[in-house]
C-alpha cells in the first residue's frame, strides 16, 4: 500500500473508532499490520508512552503489547535500495493479554505454620507484624525426632520437593526423595519450607500486610539468608525438632544450610551443599543485578506496586531468559543445538534465527507468570548479599562456625556457580578446624541445573553422605575433640 493511500485508511479508521470511543487515551496511529489468522489490526500508542496497545476490529477488545511503534518510512525504488520490513513479529508475537499470574501456583498440599509474633529482620531493624511459613513433609519422624531431614529450596522453587497425597503433581526434586531415594523417605522425615520473600505460601512481597490489608509489594523489608534460616528454624520450634539429622540444599538452598549450621551448630547433625558457595562472587552478582534490572525498567512494575494493575511481564521474561543462560552449560548448548536454524530455508532478520533463541524466548515465556517479580528482586539480592565472612576477620573464621560434617559438591561446568568457588569452601573448612569435610566434584554437562537433573552423581552422593554412620570413620558428632587428622575425609 503507497503511504498516501495507508494514511488516507488509518484516518478513516481512526475516524470510525474515535466515534465509538474506542480510541479514548490513544493519540496516534504508528502502523498497520496483520495480527493471527490474517485479521487486520492497527497499533496506537499510548499517551503515556509506556506501553502500545493492538486493538482489533473482529475482537472488539484491547490487548497490550510489549513492543516499539513501527516506523513511518519512505518508499524507496527498488533498483536503489533493498532493505529490511520495519515489522518486528518476535516483538509483539507474545501479547500481554491472557490469564494473571497465579502468586500461589502451588495452591494444594502444603501445611502453613503461622508466627503470631513480630519477626524481627536482619537489615535496616526492620520488622514484620507475623510471619507464616508454607512447608511439606514427607515420611514419618521417629519417637525420638531424631531423624528429620531439611530440604533447602533455591531462589524460585516452592515447598514442593515431591508429590504426595495432598499435591499429586511432581515436584521440583521428584526423583530424588521417596523410599529408597537419595532422600530416602522410610529412612528419614523430610521437611521443604517455602522461603521467607517467596510467594508460594511464605510470607513475601505479594502477602497482604495485615496491618494495611494490601501487599506489601516494596514496602516489604529487605531479605537475608539469615532472616530465612530463622523463619525456618521457627518452624522446627513449631513441630518439636531440636535437632536435624541434616540439611541438604542446592544454590541458595546450599547457602542456607551453611548458614544454618553456622547460626545452630547444635541443632544441625550435618549438611550438604550442592552449587553453592561461602559468599556471591562479582560474576554472580553482576547476573542477578541484570535480571533485577530488567525487571525494574519494564514500566509496569511501577516501584513494586503491580497487584492491582498491569503485569510486568516483559521484565520478568528478560530476567528469566538471562537467569537461563547462566543455569546450563555452553557443551550442553552445543550438543543441543549447536547453530541449528529455527528455519533454514527462511530469511534472514534482526528476530531469532537459531534454535538456541528460540529455546531462550520458551523458557522465559513459560516462566514469566509463574512466579512473583518482586520475590525475585528480594531473594536474589538476598543471596547477593550472602557473606559467611561478614562481621569476621576472614571468610575463614566466619566458617569455623560450622561444626558439623560437611559435604560440599561442585559441577565443572557451572556457570553460575564456578567449581573454583565449592573448592575453595572445602578448604576453609578444612583450615577452620572441620576435620568432617567431603569434596565431591561432577564432571556433568547441564552446569548449574546438575543438581535437579543427575540422579547418578547427584543422588548417589547424597545418599551415601546421609546415610553413613559417621561415627565408623571416626567422627564423633558429640566429642568434638575426638577428632583426629587420620579422619579427614576430602576427595
Amino acid at each position: 500500500m503507497k503511504r498516501r493511500t495507508l494514511s488516507i485508511f488509518c484516518d478513516t479508521l481512526v475516524k470510525s473508532l474515535k466515534s465509538g470511543n474506542v480510541l479514548k487515551g490513544c493519540h496516534r496511529v504508528v502502523a498497520p499490520g496483520i495480527v493471527e489468522g490474517g485479521k487486520r489490526s492497527f497499533h496506537t500508542q499510548a499517551s503515556s508512552c509506556s506501553t502500545t496497545t493492538i486493538l482489533s476490529q473482529e475482537e472488539q477488545h484491547i490487548s497490550r503489547t510489549c513492543h516499539l511503534p513501527q516506523l513511518d518510512v519512505p518508499d524507496n525504488p527498488d533498483d536503489l535500495f533493498r532493505g529490511m520490513s520495519t515489522d518486528f513479529p518476535c516483538l509483539t508475537r507474545n501479547k500481554m493479554a491472557g490469564p494473571e499470574p497465579e502468586y500461589d501456583k502451588i495452591i494444594t498440599g502444603y501445611k502453613l505454620f503461622h508466627h503470631q509474633h513480630p519477626f524481627e529482620m536482619k537489615y535496616n531493624k526492620a520488622r514484620l507484624p507475623e510471619l507464616q511459613v508454607a512447608y511439606e513433609t514427607w515420611g514419618k519422624l521417629n519417637e525420638t525426632k531424631s531423624n528429620a531431614v531439611m530440604i533447602q529450596a533455591g531462589l524460585s522453587a516452592s515447598s514442593h520437593a515431591k508429590s504426595h497425597r495432598e499435591n499429586l503433581r511432581p515436584g521440583w526434586w521428584e526423583k530424588f526423595v521417596g523410599p529408597g531415594c537419595a532422600v530416602d523417605t522410610d529412612e528419614f522425615f523430610v521437611i521443604c519450607p517455602n522461603n521467607l520473600g517467596s510467594c508460594y505460601g511464605t510470607t513475601g512481597p505479594s502477602s497482604v500486610n495485615p496491618l494495611t490489608g494490601k501487599q506489601y509489594a516494596t514496602t516489604f523489608p529487605l531479605t537475608s539468608i539469615d532472616d530465612m534460616v530463622q523463619a525456618n528454624f521457627l518452624l522446627l520450634d513449631e513441630l518439636g525438632i531440636d535437632k536435624l539429622h541434616a540439611c541438604v540444599g542446592s544454590s541458595l538452598g546450599g547457602m542456607l544450610s551453611l548458614m544454618a549450621a553456622a547460626e545452630f551448630p547444635e541443632r544441625v547433625g550435618r549438611i550438604i551443599s550442592i552449587s553453592s558457595c561461602a559468599q556471591s562472587h562479582p560474576s554472580s552478582i553482576a547476573m542477578r543485578y541484570l535480571q533485577r534490572k530488567t525487571i525494574m525498567s519494564d514500566p509496569n512494575w511501577n516501584k513494586g506496586h503491580y497487584y492491582d494493575g498491569p503485569y510486568p511481564k516483559m521484565g520478568m521474561k528478560l530476567a528469566r531468559e538471562i537467569a537461563t543462560m547462566t543455569y546450563r552449560s555452553g557443551p550442553e548448548w552445543d550438543q543441543r543445538f549447536s547453530r541449528e536454524r529455527i528455519d533454514p530455508g527462511g530469511p534472514n532478520t534482526l528476530c531469532p534465527t537459531f534454535t538456541i533463541e528460540s529455546y531462550l524466548e520458551y523458557q522465559g515465556e513459560s516462566f514469566s507468570t509463574k512466579y512473583d517479580p518482586n520475590s525475585l528482586l528480594y531473594i536474589s539480592k538476598a543471596m547477593d548479599l550472602f557473606d559467611m565472612g561478614e562481621g569476621y576477620s576472614s571468610l575463614q573464621e566466619g566458617l569455623s562456625r560450622v561444626k558439623c560434617p560437611v559435604m560440599v559438591i561442585g559441577v565443572q561446568t557451572d556457570i553460575l556457580f564456578p567449581i573454583w568457588q565449592q573448592r575453595t569452601l572445602a578448604e576453609l573448612l578444612q583450615k577452620s578446624g572441620n576435620l568432617g569435610v567431603t569434596f565431591y566434584e561432577l564432571n556433568s554437562l547441564y552446569g548449574h541445573d546438575t543438581f535437579l537433573l543427575d540422579i547418578n552423581g547427584v543422588g548417589a552422593a547424597v545418599k551415601g553422605f546421609l546415610e553413613t554412620n559417621l561415627k565408623s570413620l571416626g567422627i564423633d558428632l558429640v566429642n568434638e575433640e575426638k577428632f583426629h587428622n587420620k579422619d579427614r575425609r576430602l576427595f
